[in-house]
């Protein structure tokens, strides 16, 4: 597991990238249906984002073609990013879960100090 919390748009961008290779519009469409329209990257903040995780080796190049006399890569989640990935959701998960147990624990009366 990593050592600090991944920042959301990562998780996002990554979370996008797990069960296909996307094109970036296609990874803002899909950022904004996980996050339920509450996240919307700009296309710079994307790019941005895209070159820092091939960096670091989280994302590959899937494929690159012309289009429209364009160059479109297509971007694909690595190993170690699905690894990052699976680090991030388990630590989230026991997080959450720890919330939704305490919280549970407050009963109808509320907190107790």
């Amino acid at each position: 597991m990593s050592e600090r919390a991944m920042q959301e748009p990562t998780l996002l961008v990554l979370t996008a990238l797990a069960d296909r290779p996307r094109h970036g519009y296609a990874i803002i469409r899909e950022v904004s249906a996980i996050s339920d329209g509450r996240v919307r990257l700009r296309t710079g903040t994307l790019y941005s984002a895209l070159e820092r995780l091939l960096a670091q080796g989280l994302i590959a190049i899937d494929r690159e073609e012309i289009v429209d006399g364009r160059l479109r890569r297509t971007y694909g989640l690595a190993e170690p990013g699905r690894e990052a990935l699976a680090a991030e959701a388990a630590r989230l998960t026991a997080t959450a879960g720890e919330a939704i147990r305490r919280l549970g624990g407050l009963g109808a009366k509320g907190a107790t100090a």
